[in-house]
């Protein structure tokens, strides 16, 4: 045994310079046990055997005395017993020591020095703690987390801004006939291309060696798992004969899309006034027996709208039934509108995810779109059929009664620019087997195309549903079974390009944000920015000053605030500056979200997870 070499991998612990006392490390401790176990029995087997070896001779010679060579082999086993019992007791401290740091939330390298001295030095067994030693960490600061966002972030709006003045400048040699200079931009462009791919990669696999994955991924369980559990209580009262009740009618005069934002607009006016949610879902649009045959009942107690009084919006808090209008009729209109988020789960969201305000709507669709056990089954079977895997980019073109209202027209060609990035992005990291596109989309010639122009792609995707999603046809079983599907897929998908003035694409985004720990930066709109139907303003705050030196362009001063109407993609935003009142472009990444953080409910009857 002299010489082996035991690795013990504690990948739970990671370096951490600024521990706060309040953050709760189950699982570190739980690992830090695993490894002293592991020591524990490494001692027993050493021992064991030195027991069979030294009285081996005494099985042996039953019959015979002592000889004077057993007498000193049992002299030597008496030694080595006080020796282990020594070391029995040096571990023992490490383990007290050991146990209480992780429980306080820091692992004192000297703990784990003393550790290393016990076992190597001492039992003469080389030992290596890999990650261990070199990650001695806890949880991240919010303001690490923001900051490591916002330089990902960084790469991408530096890219946008030097790609289109390429472009423009490769524009200009095809136009005064100087095809030198514009193969020559292209060849920069391809090349640039190749280190933004390579810089983000780089700061993916820092963030993941960093070690804090982990908590990022039981960080979000918890805070999703006790706003679930708020949305429960909040739909299941004691006794709903007395329950103060919000209804809201399914129905609204648009698309499947539409009709669920409204949903979710509705249940978070109920989350925020503290009042059941009664949805009246008869003889919805889209499925004539109502809510429940899709989807599971919003409440298992509660389902009944009457009261003893009833009251159009907004009523008074004594008011027991509350009728509550769309969104485009609310008044007034009060502040928890999104994209606000909760003042009490802020400081988390924030810390947590890229864009909190998202992952905040995204928990109401959560409680809000959990399937029938038909309806699940049906999307299993979708999913099985059409051999949906990973990796998998989600696409979705949406065409009909949008473009030339709603939204410009985008080629099949625009969004493959983006799906292709993803790929050589990922084939950067590891070989991929297939490129893999779900291609959703309310025209039916769309899917055909994709596949005649992109053969070196896998299309997933199905035609019946295209002409399902047709204005014509949209409401009825079959159009409700495809648009369940494509949602479905999109977000699942690990990539989502789409365009966010679809509701359809918005939906899926949502969606993808309760599946993963921060899925903020997993998609690309070819127009505008996130934003929510009925929505209060989305406002920016300017980090550092800009002087306007271009046509359009307008100046600020860090810290204004900014009305952003939209992303242009190209290094620019589209703004208002509240101070000054100039609207205009300014560099996008002189500014950031400024989140409105407004006093929701705090639900002391739900008790936060230890």
């Amino acid at each position: 045994m002299q010489g082996e070499v035991v690795q013990f991998q504690c990948s739970e612990f990671k370096s951490h310079q600024a521990t706060q006392s309040d953050i709760k490390i189950a699982m570190n401790l739980r690992s830090s046990n695993k490894i002293l176990a592991q020591a524990a029995i490494i001692l027993f087997l050493f021992w064991v055997i030195a027991l069979i070896l030294l009285t081996r001779p005494l099985l042996n010679n039953q019959q015979s005395e002592f000889s004077n060579d057993v007498l000193q082999r049992l002299s030597k086993a008496v030694s080595e017993l006080e020796i282990l019992k020594v070391r029995n007791q040096e571990l023992q401290w490490i383990l007290t020591n050991f146990s209480h740091e992780a429980q306080s939330g820091k692992i004192n390298e000297n703990v784990v020095e003393r550790l290393r001295s016990t076992l190597e030095d001492k039992i003469r067994v080389p030992i290596s703690f890999g990650v261990l030693e070199k990650k001695l960490v806890g949880s991240p600061s919010k303001e690490y987390e923001v900051k490591r966002r916002a330089i990902f972030r960084g790469v991408q709006e530096i890219w946008y801004f030097v790609q289109q003045e390429l472009e423009k400048l490769k524009k200009k040699g095809h136009d005064q006939s100087a095809p030198e200079l514009a193969s020559l931009i292209q060849e920069i462009l391809n090349s640039g291309k190749e280190h933004e791919i390579v810089l983000l990669n780089d700061l993916q696999e820092l963030s993941s060696m960093e070690g804090h994955d982990a908590w990022r991924t039981t960080e979000s369980r918890a805070l999703s798992d006790l706003v679930q559990r708020r949305l429960h209580y909040l739909q299941n009262p004691v006794d709903c004969s007395k329950a103060r009740k919000l209804v809201c009618n399914l129905n609204k005069s648009c698309g499947y899309g539409c009709q669920i934002h409204h949903a979710a607009y509705c249940f978070i006016m109920a989350y925020a006034t503290k009042r059941t949610l009664i949805l009246n879902s008869k003889k919805w649009r889209y499925h004539r027996g109502g809510w429940e045959k899709v989807f599971l009942p919003l409440s298992d107690t509660c389902t009944d709208p009457s009261g003893l009084d009833r009251s159009n919006w907004p009523g008074t808090n004594e008011t027991q039934v509350i009728e509550l209008p769309i969104v485009d009729m609310l008044s007034p209109r009060p502040p928890f509108l999104p994209l606000a988020i909760p003042r009490d789960l802020s400081e988390r969201m924030i810390r947590l995810h890229g864009d909190p305000q998202v992952w905040w709507i995204g928990q109401f669709m959560k409680y809000l779109l959990r399937y029938q056990p038909e309806t699940q089954k049906m999307l299993d079977q979708a999913k099985e059929k059409m051999n949906f895997k990973t990796p998998v980019v989600g696409v979705h073109v949406r065409r009909t009664d949008k473009v030339g209202t709603e939204a410009a027209f985008h080629s099949i060609d625009e969004y493959m620019l983006f799906v292709a990035d993803f790929f050589n992005k990922l084939e950067m990291k590891e070989k991929v087997a297939a490129r893999r596109v779900y291609l959703a989309s309310d025209d039916p010639s769309v899917l055909p195309e994709a596949k005649k122009k992109y053969p070196d792609y896998e299309f997933l995707g199905d035609v019946s549903i295209a002409k399902g999603a047709a204005v014509a046809t949209r409401y009825t079983d079959s159009s409700l079974r495809g648009i369940l599907v494509d949602i479905h897929m999109l977000a699942h998908s690990d990539y989502l390009v789409c365009t966010f003035s679809s509701q359809v694409c918005r939906l899926a985004y949502e969606i993808m944000q309760t599946l993963h720990p921060d899925a903020s930066s997993k998609f690309k709109s070819l127009d505008d920015i996130y934003y929510y139907g009925g929505q209060g303003p989305h406002q920016q705050t300017a980090i550092y000053s800009h002087k306007a030196h271009r046509t359009g362009e307008i100046s600020m001063e860090a810290g204004d605030v900014l009305g952003i109407a939209g992303n242009h993609w190209d290094g620019y935003s589209k703004g208002i500056n509240e101070r000054t009142k100039q609207s205009g472009l300014y560099p996008s990444f002189k500014a950031v979200d400024k989140y409105n953080i407004v006093d929701f409910p705090v639900y002391n009857e739900v008790a936060v997870a230890a």
